[in-house]
């Protein structure tokens, strides 16, 4: 009796064992889902970093219409200030030398310089314009003249006067344009053909 209970006990160990080893996972099946685990981590790893870049992109781009919008606005704002800044200048040429000294002229001018500094700061610069060659980037003819001294294409006089908002054109300067001057042959026809008219206005103003 002692016999076989030991020799059912044996069995019972063995089974218990051969159940264990067959739980037990073999080397190759391991590695295979390390394998598998490593590439899921690659994955997630993946594209947390494509979703981080794209959230950075889009930061990078908010901020940049924030900024846009900011100095389209500025822009606005002060383009709006130049008519003003004209208004002194005009002003300031009528005033006659006699009156400069006068406290309030002073004052008008304090006001003026306030009013071109704070521009300055914003990064306002006047357009140079007179004596330069044409340019239409930065310049807007208002007429083209026959004028001694001057080359063709150069200005005359700066009407209006334009101003830069850092690399951008906040104005273009109001200008005259010296043009080319006609041959003789060509200014004598035209004089001719003026008179002509002229002489033409003249029979018509008297048939009348």
């Amino acid at each position: 009796m002692a016999e076989k209970k030991l020799k059912k006990e044996e069995e019972k160990e063995e089974k218990v064992e051969r159940q264990e080893q067959k739980s037990e996972p073999s080397i190759e099946e391991l590695e295979a889902k390390l394998k598998e685990a490593q590439a899921k981590a690659d994955e997630y790893l993946d594209q947390w970093r494509r979703t981080a870049a794209d959230f950075s992109n889009y930061r990078k781009l908010v901020a940049k219409e924030k900024e846009d919008l900011t100095k389209t606005a500025n822009a606005v704002l002060l383009a709006r200030l130049l008519p003003i800044l004209d208004d002194f200048e005009r002003a300031f040429k009528t005033v006659p030398d006699h009156l400069n000294e006068l406290t309030w002229v002073e004052g008008i001018a304090l006001i003026y310089r306030k009013l071109q500094a704070i521009l300055e700061q914003e990064g306002v610069k006047p357009i140079q314009a007179e004596g330069k060659e044409f340019d239409p980037m930065y310049h807007e003819a208002i007429t083209y003249e026959e004028v001694e001294g001057y080359e063709d294409g150069q200005i005359i006089e700066e009407v209006q006067k334009g101003y830069m908002l850092g690399d951008k054109v906040l104005r273009p300067s109001i200008v005259r344009v010296a043009k080319k001057a006609a041959p003789a042959k060509e200014q004598e026809e035209r004089k001719t053909s003026e008179k002509s008219q002229d002489e033409q206005a003249e029979k018509g103003n008297s048939n009348e």
